[in-house]
């Protein structure tokens, strides 16, 4: 999977790097998430700007990583939503779930 982690303060920033977020790659994120939990970081942001798609896969993988936040006593904020993603989203009713912010700089402030 092509993504890039940075710290900004105190939130690590994945940028995902890809077009889809399928079940080809979406383990791959769900280990980074863990990964970075596991590190003891608490805040986490998924910039999510490039990826066009998404199925039930990725919307598991990024599930699973907002309960591991929760079991961290941190946070999963998600960024920049297409709206084919969006709408997914929207439909599975995850926008009431998620912290959902139209673009990285709005989520970190």
């Amino acid at each position: 999977m092509n993504l890039t982690t940075e710290k900004i303060g105190n939130t690590i920033v994945i940028n995902l790097n890809e077009e889809r977020l399928d079940a080809h790659n979406s383990s791959n994120l769900k280990s980074e998430v863990q990964r970075i939990f596991e590190e003891g970081n608490k805040d986490l942001l998924i910039n999510l700007i490039n990826v066009r798609f998404i199925d039930s896969s990725g919307l598991g993988a990024l599930v699973s990583g907002f309960k591991n936040a929760t079991a961290n006593q941190g946070t999963l904020k998600l960024s920049s939503l297409q709206p084919q993603v969006k709408s997914m989203f929207e439909l599975t009713r995850l926008h009431r779930v998620f912290e959902i912010f139209p673009t990285v700089a709005e989520a970190l402030g």
